[in-house]
Parts: C-alpha cells; sequence; structure tokens
C-alpha cells in the first residue's frame, strides 16, 4: 500500500485494525478495536467506536458519537448520522458473559441513511437506499427505500435513491422510477 492509498489517522484516534481501508481518515477520539473491518473511503468522525467483529463497507460516512458492535455490518455508501447508536444483545446481563455467536446480527444495506440519535435494535436489517428518521427506535426490519420514523419506527413512504420522497406514482424528479416487490422486501427500480 502506498501512503497515497493508507488510511487518515488524526494524532488523537486509536486505530487497532489493521483491516481499515485506502483514504478512510479515522478523525480525533475514534476508536477501531482489533477484528474491526472498514472499508476504503470512509469517514470516521470524532467519538465513533468501532468493536472488534463489526464491518463496515466502502464509502461509509459515520457522524460524530456511532457506536457500531460486534455483529454489525454496514454495506457500501451508508450515512450513519451522529449518535446514532446499535445494539447486539437483546437481553442484555452484566452478570452474563455471552459469546459472540449468541449476539444477534445487524446488516445495514448499501445507500441507506440513519438520522441523528437512532437506536437500531439488533436482528434487523435495514433495506437498501431506505432512510430511517432523526430519533427513531427500529425494532423489525426496514424494506427497501422505506422512510421510517418514530418510536417504534413505522413506514411513513418511500424514498428514490437520491434521497427524495417518492409519491404514490413511485417516480421522481430525477428520472428513477420504482415498482413495490412487497411491503417486506420495498421498491426495485423499474
Amino acid at each position: 500500500m502506498t501512503a497515497a492509498d493508507a488510511p487518515i489517522l488524526h494524532e488523537l484516534a486509536v486505530c487497532e485494525s489493521d483491516t481499515v481501508g485506502a483514504r478512510t481518515r479515522v478523525w480525533a477520539f475514534a476508536h477501531v478495536l482489533p477484528g474491526a473491518v472498514v472499508g476504503v473511503d470512509c469517514n470516521l468522525c470524532d467519538h465513533v467506536f468501532i468493536e472488534g467483529g463489526a464491518r463496515i463497507g466502502d464509502r461509509v460516512t459515520v457522524k460524530n458519537n456511532v457506536l457500531i458492535w460486534d455483529g454489525v455490518t454496514v454495506e457500501d455508501d451508508v450515512f450513519l448520522g451522529p449518535a446514532v447508536v446499535f445494539t447486539n444483545d437483546l437481553v442484555p446481563r452484566a452478570h452474563i458473559k455471552r459469546s459472540r455467536k449468541e449476539f444477534l446480527t445487524t446488516v445495514v444495506r448499501s445507500g441507506a441513511s440513519v438520522g441523528a440519535n437512532a437506536t437500531i435494535v439488533c436482528g434487523n436489517t435495514i433495506g437498501a437506499h431506505s432512510l430511517v428518521g432523526a430519533g427513531s427506535v427500529v425494532v423489525r426490519d426496514v424494506p427497501a427505500h422505506a422512510l421510517v420514523a418514530g418510536n417504534p419506527a413505522r413506514r411513513l413512504g418511500w424514498v428514490c435513491e437520491c434521497g427524495e420522497r417518492l409519491d404514490a406514482t413511485l417516480d421522481c424528479g430525477c428520472g428513477l422510477g420504482y415498482r413495490l416487490v412487497s411491503e417486506r422486501d420495498g421498491l426495485e427500480p423499474t
């Protein structure tokens, strides 16, 4: 790896993983544990914590104070807003130490955006190009292209890959159009 392709680490960052991609920026007070995998061209802002066993794709933006635990996979081109929190244990008890095999996995699919202060309960999938509103609590799977918000998060509509809310025609002003696959699976391009 050339110097131009190396990760860019702030002097106050702690990056213990040897699997951080080219040109990824790790800012002050961020902590990436050994065993975490982070792709290329990511931006890990101040006070981000990524536990060993977490996987982050390419071109992911992780804003300040985000916590990503073992068992969480974030695919390419995802945006995680400030103070997003993931979980990995549905029944945590301080006196019971669970193994990695017991943690429930969470996946954030490509192109999804999760708003500030959202909580993602483990065992769920956030669909591709979906949008989770700020402060939401996600307790079930989010379909592709769904706009969800609230506690618990509920679908309020559909969004385009460009992020704009779609009307009943499922056609966007940007030129993209969609069709409903199912309420569970969400939209796909036409």
